[in-house]
């Protein structure tokens, strides 16, 4: 975990794995989109409106994902105090927020056909809400706050505690009687969707992914410029 302590051994790093990121990003973005739009057929029941899921699932999956990213991300930074790790939050939580508000206005254009309305207090729906919430306040706290250690060590806080909400989401379909459709991918006893329709999904899946990792280590490399140049301008002022 230390080995990318040093800013410089993380950037180099990041600036070699950004270009295949992005290779991989535009072909299964275009790969995906073609077979969602053009070679996955129409649902029985869903008819054309089953073509939100290659967005809407995608979305809902990496909203989880940079949460928890979040979440370790706190945990190292608060036991540990490793370097980065602050920064990894910090630059993770704007991507999580929009693919959270991507997810709910999917979400909610899939729902109105299906269930005629737009919004239902549903266990899901309303856990992933919670969810924006939390990005939000974990951003906020930056905002708020000018010291950033200590904005980093109550941000952190807050993550952690607002992971217990993963496991909600996850499992609410499960726990609660409620309108949104149970799990259909990952099962224990194998995927109920079809073939044609799983594929474009992955692929959407891996792009969404290749994505996050292309905008987070840019923000994350931004952010550590930021930093370097608030200590050389602290450093002039110092030696003014």
């Amino acid at each position: 975990m230390h080995i990318f302590a040093n800013p410089a051994r993380f950037v180099r790093l990041a600036d070699k794995i950004m270009p295949w990121a992005v290779v991989v990003f535009i072909g299964t973005l275009g790969y995906g989109l073609y077979l969602a739009f053009f070679d996955s057929p129409i649902d029985y029941q869903q008819g054309e409106s089953v073509r939100i899921m290659y967005v809407h699932v995608p979305a809902a999956w990496m909203s989880m994902f940079t949460y928890m990213v979040i979440a370790v991300s706190s945990f190292v930074a608060l036991v540990w105090r490793h370097p980065l790790a602050q920064i990894a939050g910090k630059a993770a939580a704007p991507i999580g927020a929009a693919f959270t508000a991507l997810a709910l206005v999917t979400g909610a254009l899939w729902g109105k056909p299906m269930w005629g309305t737009y919004w239902v207090w549903d266990g899901r729906l309303t856990s992933v809400l919670i969810l924006f919430f939390l990005y939000l306040g974990y951003m906020a706290i930056w905002q708020a706050m000018d010291d950033e250690e200590k904005a980093g060590r109550a941000a952190a806080i807050l993550a952690l505690v607002g992971s217990v909400n993963i496991p909600i989401i996850k499992f609410s379909v499960d726990w609660w009687n409620t309108l949104h459709q149970p799990a259909s991918v990952m099962r224990l006893d194998g995927s109920t969707i079809d073939g044609s329709m799983l594929w474009p999904l992955f692929m959407m899946a891996i792009a969404f992914q290749a994505y996050f990792v292309i905008v987070f280590f840019w923000r994350m490399k931004l952010e550590i410029d930021r930093r370097k140049i608030a200590v050389l301008r602290l450093q002039e002022v110092s030696g003014s």
